[in-house]
C-alpha cells in the first residue's frame, strides 16, 4: 500500500501501524492498518480486517474496511452513501440505550475513569459483546448493532471507520462529543442513532 501511494501521490503523508509516519504536515494523509485485530488474526478468528483511510486537514474523508475471509468490503467517503460490497447500507434506528446492542474489542482497553464510564454505558445497554475489532463498526454501519465504545485506540484503528459510519447515517465522536481525527485521544463513541449517541455520551462524559 505504501509503495502504491508513494508512486501515485508522492506529496501525500502516510501514517501506519507499521513503518511509522512520513510527511505528517501534508494536507492529505493516508492512515493504514494492514491487520486490525491482530489477536483475532493469530487466533484464527475471522473478525480482523485491513483499514485504509484518507484524511484531509487531519479529518477522515475516505474509509475502507476489508475482511478477506468473508469477502466483505465496506466503503465510505465524505458526502457519499456508504456501501458493503457495492450495495448501500444504513444504520438502524435505536431509541435509547435500553434497546441497544453495544460492542467493544476488549474490556482490557478501559482503565481508571474510562473503565467506570464504559461500565455505566454497558449497564444501561440491552446487550454488551466483546471481540469484533474493526468488524463491529462494519456491523453498525450495516444495521446489525447500535453502539461501539472504545478507548486506547490509535488513529489507524479508527480513522477508516468514520466516513463509513457517517455515510450510513451514524455518528462518530470522542467521549466529549468532538469530531474524531488524527489528533484525537483514542476514546471513540460510534452510534447508529443520534438518540443512542447522546445517551451514551451523557454517561461517558458525566
Amino acid at each position: 500500500m505504501r509503495e502504491m501511494i508513494e508512486r501515485r501521490f508522492p506529496d501525500h503523508g502516510i501514517v501506519g501501524e507499521e513503518f511509522g509516519r512520513v510527511r505528517e504536515d501534508a494536507e492529505f494523509i493516508w492512515v493504514l492498518d494492514p491487520i486490525d485485530g491482530t489477536k483475532s488474526f493469530i487466533s484464527g478468528v475471522p473478525l480482523f480486517g485491513t483499514l485504509i483511510a484518507l484524511t484531509r486537514a487531519r479529518r477522515p474523508i475516505l474509509g475502507v474496511i476489508d475482511q478477506p475471509i468473508s469477502r466483505e468490503r465496506w466503503l465510505g467517503a465524505a458526502g457519499c452513501h456508504s456501501t458493503l460490497n457495492g450495495a448501500p447500507i444504513h444504520c438502524r434506528p435505536c431509541a435509547g440505550l435500553a434497546a441497544a446492542t453495544l460492542f467493544a474489542t476488549t474490556p482490557d482497553m478501559f482503565r481508571g475513569p474510562d473503565a467506570a464510564g464504559f461500565a455505566r454505558v454497558s449497564a444501561a445497554a440491552k446487550l454488551t459483546r466483546f471481540g469484533a475489532d474493526c468488524y463491529a463498526y462494519g456491523l453498525l454501519a450495516a444495521g446489525f448493532i447500535d453502539l461501539v465504545v472504545e478507548a486506547s485506540l490509535k488513529p489507524y484503528d479508527f480513522c477508516a471507520i468514520i466516513p463509513i459510519v457517517e455515510g450510513a447515517g451514524g455518528m462518530a465522536s470522542d467521549w466529549h462529543g468532538a469530531e474524531l481525527g488524527l489528533a484525537s485521544d483514542g476514546r471513540v463513541l460510534v452510534a447508529g442513532d443520534r438518540r443512542t449517541h447522546e445517551a451514551a455520551l451523557a454517561l461517558l462524559d458525566g
